[in-house]
């Protein structure tokens, strides 16, 4: 579950380690070859200085009070005569400064120059000023001092950089916590989805990529979940509506097939048997139909319709049935309207949308078709004043099999194949379907085409 977290945390920590260790390398040689660099010139300047109080007074006073004036500092100072002896000296010159001073050119630059500057391994960091026609100022300074002044100063990078180290693993730990946990929940939430279980509820986290995988995770499972119900309830209803017309179809052959029954029952048992019958062939059609347009092997044949001349023989052939429940069915299209459409298929799309408005609407209600043009889009509406469909049931009343009378009342009856059937047949001719519903006020279809 952490592993994402360790990887995350792991880069990170990495590439600012990488960034910070570079900084602070070019920061700790910056400082130091800029201290080095003031001490170097300020010994070069102190030189330089006595070089020039010398020019202007070279006595023996002068000279006792520059050599008195530097053995009180941490540095050393050595003038040589133009014949190369030892006038005087601040302190004992070793052999060390010896040697540095056996380095020294014969034309030294009139600004001075620094002979020594290796304070990693040299004993002095030293300079020379040329006097004129009177040798020349040299300026010693042990290593010592400016390696204690370097030695404190990585002692204080080195404790920077631990405090840095250790703030940034907690803020690379905090962040990638932060980061990898909503990607630890969607990978749970998937594994249970894997798994089956598709109780999936993850919390809102954001309005990032992150945050719509994670809505889109949720949807996922809600519509699986969804399935896996609709199945359950696919294959109870294939059983029942399969069922249910067999037991009538058999028992009633075996009562009618039995020598003491009337030529009148068996004559009724022989028209219940044919009703079931065709019942159950129009399941199996039904079912047949939704089968090819899965498999996109189900066909229409467009050709120029003529809407309201269609739609008026529609409400001719179905009217009746309207009237005999005591519902006023209206017809409302003004002028032609031309549609690209299969006549036969598109008739099925309406006869079931009425039927359905018919099934679920009480006596003295209006159900109405209404047909109108709305910029490049053909607009039928089939309404109804009749039971409506509660809010939960809305987005799933396109379904196979689903039915918001869960009871599957015979006085209504119906497969709940229908109106999933309709949606298929609209999206074959390139259209969609809308619904809108309220609970005892009434239903309306709407289809755009």
């Amino acid at each position: 579950m952490d592993r994402i977290s360790l990887k995350i945390g792991t880069f990170f920590f990495i590439t600012i380690l990488l960034v910070e260790g570079i900084l602070f390398y070019y920061l700790h040689s910056s400082i130091i070859h800029s201290r080095i660099d003031e001490e170097l010139s300020s010994l070069q300047t102190r030189g330089n200085n006595h070089r020039d109080i010398l020019e202007t007074s070279y006595l023996e006073d002068t000279i006792h009070h520059i050599v008195s004036m530097e053995s009180r500092t941490d540095t050393q100072v050595l003038i040589m005569d133009k014949y190369g002896d030892i006038v005087v000296s601040s302190n004992y010159a070793d052999e060390y400064m010896t040697k540095i001073i056996e380095t020294a050119p014969v034309d030294v630059p009139r600004a001075g120059m620094i002979l020594e500057d290796d304070w990693k391994t040299q004993k002095y960091i030293a300079s020379v000023s040329p006097l004129e026609d009177n040798g020349a100022v040299f300026m010693f300074k042990n290593t010592e001092q400016v390696q204690t002044l370097i030695t404190k100063l990585n002692k204080h990078f080195w404790l920077a950089g631990i405090l840095l180290l250790t703030s940034m693993a907690i803020i690379t730990l905090f962040l990638s916590r932060v980061i990898t946990k909503p990607v630890i929940k969607m990978n749970e939430a998937t594994l249970k989805i894997r798994k089956g279980d598709y109780s999936v509820t993850l919390p809102r986290l954001g309005k990032d990529e992150l945050g719509e995988l994670g809505e889109s995770i949720q949807v996922l499972a809600n519509d699986l979940n969804h399935i896996k119900k609709q199945r359950n309830e696919f294959l109870a209803s294939i059983s029942h509506e399969l069922r249910t017309p067999l037991t009538y179809i058999k028992g009633y052959a075996d009562i009618a097939g039995k020598e003491g029954t009337s030529s009148e029952d068996r004559t009724k048992y022989l028209q219940i048997i044919l009703e079931e019958a065709t019942k159950l062939s129009g399941l199996i059609k039904g079912l047949f139909d939704l089968a090819k347009m899965d498999e996109n092997t189900f066909t229409i044949k467009k050709e120029r319709v003529e809407l309201s001349s269609l739609l008026h023989k529609i409400h001719e052939k179905i009217a009746p049935s309207f009237v005999e429940k005591n519902i006023t069915l209206n017809f409302n299209c003004s002028g032609k309207v031309y549609i690209e459409a299969d006549p036969v298929r598109f008739e099925q799309i309406i006869i079931n949308l009425l039927d359905n408005s018919r099934k679920y609407s009480e006596g003295d209600s209006t159900a109405t078709i209404e047909v109108f043009k709305k910029g490049e889009s053909v607009h039928i509406l089939v309404r109804d004043e009749g039971k409506g469909i509660p809010e939960e049931d809305l987005p799933w009343i396109f379904d196979r099999f689903y039915r918001v009378d869960k009871s599957r009342s015979k006085a209504l009856g119906g497969s709940g194949l229908g109106l999933a059937i309709v949606k298929e047949l609209v999206e074959a001719h390139g259209g969609n379907i809308n619904l809108t519903s309220e609970l005892g006020k009434g239903t309306t279809f709407e289809i755009i085409l």
